[in-house]
């Protein structure tokens, strides 16, 4: 969870998300079909560098002529459902989405979106054998009056950390670095810094403030949104607060973990960290769509944002906005189709060609999901566990995200919206989830409350 605000620029985590939180930030214009298709997607401009010597994951429509083909719909089970808090269900506690379903399903959509005032949202699930359903509503533009669809690059906020941690475990399969190493090994100046590991700052059990929670770096940001952060000025907000408590004593979440955990991974491999994620995650996923923005940079067609987290408190577009603040936890963009392919291979460790992306031994640690304070929600390495769900959510200004997979089901879900209002104290992506799944899968209910001390 990612959030810069005046009110709450905050980082939920096993709440909501940093840059995206546990987060770890919409008129129906897709098709549904029953089968392992939908229609396909308008054609849109890739970003630059962003391409990958793997097939492009499984679009929601049939190949253009001369395309690859898409992936198979089935992919393998994961080998990890055990390492979830509670149980992760099976296909047949998963609705089948016959025509009933669907308009149950719209009816919900509609209804969240409406009571929350959320310009636009898209969301898509499949389950293997057992239908898919892709539908955006609402507008990705207000003063144009554009339409939501289902192939609009979108920032994804916290869920960057997926992609940093998982960065973070190649190395660790490499024996580059070790989990329990302490931080001050890799990165000088940090708080406790010989005592804080790898693993605490992933667990988020550091006790490092959060600099997205520091009165100064939110001046800062409000002040000008468009403005570049770098690292180092972030770490500088949070070590001039005292550490919270002892490392591994409790849960918090802090976007200040990922920013040392990018810094840790530049260190280690001698390269920039979006080329480290672009090389040894993106690329070997075949996600052709996900990029680390350098700066404010955003391939088209992208929605607009909107948010209230500004100087004045009134709602402001996002689009352009530096994500720069966010960086390892959260700077990140994305679109469905890509998120749709990384939601299983983050929660299994298995590419889409069956290869590993992460060994099955670094891939059960990073299952490993202690409880936390949010009731109902477990976190491990970079990831959470909420009532079977695994994955993570993403918050920053104007856009919000859920990605997560149901295990012993084969479920995905994927949420994108374009605001990060909340409602009610509760996170938009958050309203859709439970919707969704309070409909599919009510014996698996995504639902994640908001952190109180994260407002």
């Amino acid at each position: 969870m990612t959030h810069a605000c005046p009110r709450r620029l905050r980082g939920r985590a096993a709440t909501a998300t940093a840059a995206g939180i546990l987060v770890i930030p919409l008129l129906a214009t897709a098709s549904f079909t029953a089968g392992p298709a939908a229609a396909a997607p308008a054609a849109r401009t890739s970003p630059a560098g962003a391409a990958a010597p793997f097939p492009p994951p499984a679009r929601t429509g049939a190949p253009p002529p001369g395309q690859l083909p898409s992936r198979p719909a089935s992919p393998p089970p994961s080998p990890y459902a055990s390492a979830s808090p509670s149980p992760s269900g099976s296909a047949s506690e998963v609705r089948t989405l016959t025509p009933a379903v669907v308009r149950q399903l719209d009816r919900a959509v509609r209804r969240v979106q409406r009571e929350a005032n959320v310009p636009g949202v898209i969301v898509g699930l499949w389950t293997p054998g057992q239908g898919q359903y892709v539908k955006s509503f609402g507008v990705a533009d207000r003063s144009t009056g554009r339409k939501m669809s289902a192939d609009l690059y979108m920032r994804i906020g916290s869920e960057t950390k997926t992609f940093t941690v998982t960065a973070l475990l190649r190395l660790v399969d490499r024996h580059r670095v070790g989990l329990d190493d302490p931080v001050g090994k890799y990165v000088d100046g940090v708080p406790d810094g010989g005592r804080i590991t790898l693993r605490e700052l992933a667990g988020m059990r550091s006790g490092l403030f959060n600099y997205s929670e520091d009165d100064g770096f939110r001046k800062a940001f409000t002040s000008d949104p468009r403005r570049p952060f770098t690292p180092r000025q972030l770490l500088a907000y949070a070590f001039r607060h005292p550490v919270l408590f002892p490392p591994g004593r409790k849960f918090d979440y802090s976007n200040t973990n990922l920013i040392l955990l990018g810094l840790v991974i530049e260190k280690v491999s001698g390269r920039s960290l979006a080329d480290c994620i672009r090389a040894n995650v993106l690329g070997p996923a075949g996600l052709r769509h996900t990029l680390f923005p350098a700066g404010a940079e955003f391939p088209e067609p992208h929605a607009q944002g909107y948010t209230d987290q500004t100087a004045n408190g009134r709602t402001a577009d996002t689009a352009g906005w530096n994500p720069s603040w966010g960086w390892a936890a959260g700077a990140m963009i994305s679109d469905l189709d890509d998120l749709r392919v990384w939601a299983r291979t983050v929660a299994t460790g298995v590419l889409p060609d069956g290869r590993a992306l992460v060994s099955p031994a670094t891939q059960k640690q990073r299952l490993t999901t202690p409880p936390t304070s949010v009731p109902g929600a477990a976190y491990g390495l970079g990831i959470f566990a909420v009532h079977g769900w695994i994955g993570h959510n993403g918050s920053l200004p104007g856009y919000e995200s859920l990605t997560v997979y149901l295990p012993a089901a084969r479920t995905t879900l994927v949420v994108l919206l374009n605001t990060d209002t909340g409602h009610q104290g509760a996170e938009p992506s958050t309203l859709f989830g439970r919707a969704v799944t309070g409909i599919v899968t009510p014996r698996h209910v995504f639902d994640l409350p908001a952190q109180p001390a994260a407002r």
